[in-house]
Parts: structure tokens; sequence; C-alpha cells
């Protein structure tokens, strides 16, 4: 029992050490309204996402694996696969509205994917980021002609743990919940189509 209670000590002393010394900055950056005035002409037919098989993923259970890939939410699979189904599904739903008579379509390259491990998640501190990063173009469907970007976007969001996650899983708020409301936002901000998304923050990042 000694032994035990040394070591979930010695846990909890790391784990504030890190909170109170490894803040860093994270930031939703792009360049606001890529296609504003413009965008409200489009409809947006095809929304294409690429998930690169050089990324790397982690299935490491540890509080900060590495890799370029850090999903653990959906069941064991093709985490290439279940990734590119949340960006696209976010983009989406940020494009869904618009109608216009020019047709175009959203390429999207993710270069990051990084959420919140569970080991991360359990603790009990104001820790963790959400870290997705990605390239995003707008081309004319029938020409190809560029009209938005191509611009490397930063969609960073803080991550929740401890008794603020369990709240949120009781009340239906998931990591995917999250990320996917984050990335619609921050999509729809680089359009020009919603409100600024953008945004500064210091966390110790997981």
């Amino acid at each position: 029992m000694k032994v035990s209670r040394r070591f979930a000590l010695t846990i909890a002393v790391g784990a504030l050490s890190l909170a109170a010394g490894c803040s860093q900055t994270f930031r939703t950056s792009y360049t606001p309204g890529a296609a504003r005035g413009a965008a409200a002409g489009w409809t947006f037919v095809n929304v294409i996402v690429n998930v690169p098989t050089t990324l790397t993923v982690s299935e490491e259970k540890s509080i900060a694996p590495k890799g370029d890939i850090i999903w653990r939410e959906d069941p064991p699979g093709d985490r290439h696969q279940q990734v590119g189904a949340i960006m696209a599904n976010a983009a989406n739903q940020a494009v869904a509205g618009l109608s216009g008579p020019r047709q175009v379509q959203l390429k999207i390259t993710l270069t990051r994917f990084h959420a919140l491990s569970f080991e991360a998640e359990a603790l009990n501190l104001p820790v963790g980021v959400h870290n997705v990063d990605f390239v995003a173009e707008v081309t004319d469907l029938a020409t190809g002609q560029v009209l938005a970007g191509p611009e490397t976007i930063e969609a960073a969001l803080p991550a929740l743990s401890g008794v603020e996650m369990i709240q949120a899983r009781v009340e239906g708020v998931t990591q995917k919940s999250m990320i996917t409301a984050h990335l619609r936002r921050t999509i729809a901000g680089w359009l020009g189509i919603g409100a600024d998304n953008r945004v500064t923050f210091t966390r110790a990042g997981l």
C-alpha cells in the first residue's frame, strides 16, 4: 500500500510540475475572410479531405504520446480514415448553408490531428490541447481556378480533463463533438461566412 501511495504521489507531483512549468502558447490561426463576399455566390459540390499515409499514428498509452495522429474515442481501427471523417463532417457543416450559382470544391489536407490521450484526460488538472493543422483550398469545379488558399490553418482548442471532462461527458460533450464544432467554426471564419474564430491561449499541452 505504501508503494502504491508513493507511486500515486509521484505521478501527481510530476503532473503538477508539467502544468506549472511547461505551458505553451497555442492558437487558432488563419487569414480571416479569405473569400468574404465571394463565398455567398458559391455552392460547395465537393469536400475532399486528404489524410496522407505518411502521418504517423501513436496508440501509446501515455500522458503525452508522440505522433502526428493521436485519436482514441473511436474504436481501434484506421485512424487516418477516422480523423478524415471528422474533418469532412466539420467542413461539410461549415459550408452547408451556401447555395450560390458558382460550383466549387473545398480541398483539405490534414497535417496533424493530435487529440488528448485518455491518460492525459484523466488528470484532474487544467492541461491538454486538441491540435488540428491542415491546408485548405477552394477551387472552381469547372475550371480548377483557385479561389481561396491554399492556406495552412492551425486549429487548437483547450481540451477538458478530470472533473470537467467527466461532467462534459454526462452532458453529452465528447472530444469528437468539441473538435468538430471548433473545426466548423474555424473553416467558416476562414471563408468569411461565419464569426472570426481566431484565438491565442496559454496552456500545458499534452
